[in-house]
């Protein structure tokens, strides 16, 4: 019954794929292979879902290679962006450091005026208490005089009355000229007293309003403050993250760049202190230095990003045919990057060649020795472009993609290690996406 509908199948196929023949002639005979309809058929369907298996995917790595190319574009610009808006909050911070600065400097000269104005006061109040004793003496004096004027009328009313005529009016001319300069001195040292009572209550009010001043100015500082603290923890979280998938401790990372970049120098001077002081502009010093603190790190991160192997061995299309991890019950310590013999082969950051030529398995081989304990392999290479002792720069070609050693086929083997041991290229890889 197959072979029936094998017929069946034959014959109608027979008026589009007529049968064919593929003869086959030696010197002793000759013979002939049939090609049937259903084989010509079988044959095309092939040939046609290999071709549309191409072009898949080649469409999927071009779709890919434009998202990445994207990708990275879009973070590129949120980097600047975020720079331009750092940048604009310590324009910002410094401006607001400055205006409580002078506002520090007018509440001071406010304070320096007020202990004037009472200085003037207290003279003022010490002039009239003085001015009061002399009329007190003066009063004392003139009840003195008239008691011994009652006195002496008792022995000569004659003479008495003639010595106290002229007595008295002796006694009043002086008496009456001290009270007017003693009443002149009181009406001006009310006068000044009143005025400097007046300016003190001014210096007073321009003192609470400098001081008002100054408390929105920290108030101020206080929320740029916060703003940039906030700012600069969301820019050092991705990155510690982004450290520790690689497989490296942030902290010890930060150690190892600060100890390559620890010089200080220049004149010392001696510091000046301020015996006013100011609670808040003190904490806001603290604040900042925490910033800047936070800022450094973020600049030693950039430093390290700069140093380790963040950026792609090949720049061409490629495709990845072998993983990080087990492969035929062995361990595959790189990644495989298949692409046509010749393919340009980059370094992927700043180094030193340590080895340049052919080992067993990897056929030729480099070996590049980066900061910060990173070393990267280049594998089954068909040409060497580099030697060792040299120096490299990231994106400099040392090599061209081969078939050389254990390979079946051309393709980059591509490692990372850190302080020896190897790690998945993959995570590095992925990292400089969110980077560069």
């Amino acid at each position: 019954m197959t072979l029936g509908l094998t017929n069946r199948l034959n014959a109608t196929l027979e008026r589009w794929l007529p049968e064919q023949r593929l003869f086959l002639k030696s010197d002793a005979n000759a013979r002939f292979v049939r090609l049937r309809p259903l084989t010509q058929l079988g044959a095309l369907g092939g040939v046609a879902l290999v071709f549309g298996w191409t072009i898949i995917a080649s469409s999927i790595l071009v779709i890919g290679t434009v998202s990445e190319g994207s990708s990275r574009d879009q973070t590129v610009q949120a980097q600047h962006a975020f720079e331009a808006r750092l940048a604009a909050l310590s324009a910002e911070r410094d401006l607001r450091a400055t205006e409580a600065a002078a506002a520090q400097s007018r509440f001071a000269v406010a304070l320096d005026q007020v202990s004037s104005m009472q200085s003037q006061l207290l003279a003022s109040e010490s002039k009239r208490r003085e001015l009061e004793t002399g009329i007190g003496a003066v009063q004392a004096t003139l009840h003195n005089t008239v008691l011994a004027l009652n006195a002496s009328k008792g022995k000569d009313a004659a003479e008495g009355e003639q010595a106290t005529a002229q007595l008295d009016a002796d006694r009043m001319s002086e008496f009456s000229v001290a009270l007017d300069i003693l009443s002149g001195e009181l009406k001006q040292a009310a006068s000044d007293r009143l005025q400097a009572e007046s300016d003190s209550a001014e210096a007073r009010r321009e003192a609470q309003e400098i001081a008002l001043e100054r408390d929105r100015i920290v108030a101020r500082n206080d929320a740029l403050f916060a703003e940039i603290e906030s700012a600069v923890t969301v820019s050092t979280e991705p990155l510690d993250r982004m450290f520790r998938r690689v497989g490296m401790d942030p902290d010890a990372l930060l150690r190892k760049v600060r100890a390559g970049y620890s010089g200080t120098g220049g004149p010392l001077e001696p510091a000046g202190y301020s015996t006013r002081g100011n609670a808040a502009i003190t904490q806001n010093d603290a604040k900042v230095k925490e910033i800047m603190v936070s800022l450094d790190k973020i600049n030693t991160y950039r430093i390290a990003v700069d140093k380790l192997p963040l950026a792609m061995p090949v720049k061409n299309a490629f495709r990845y045919t072998s993983p990080y991890g087990a492969r035929w019950g062995r361990r595959h310590e790189g990644i495989d990057m298949a692409g046509p013999v010749g393919t340009a082969i980059y370094s992927t950051a700043d180094g030193e060649v340590i080895f340049a030529g052919w080992q067993r398995g990897y056929g030729n081989l480099i070996k590049i020795r980066h900061e910060l304990g990173t070393e990267t392999r280049y594998g089954h290479l068909s040409k060497i472009r580099v030697k060792v002792g040299q120096k490299v720069s990231r994106g400099a070609q040392i090599g061209d993609m081969g078939n050389t050693g254990r390979s079946t086929g051309s393709h980059l083997h591509y490692e990372v290690r850190v302080e020896g041991r190897s790690v998945d290229p993959m995570s590095f890889i992925k990292a400089a996406q969110n980077v560069f």
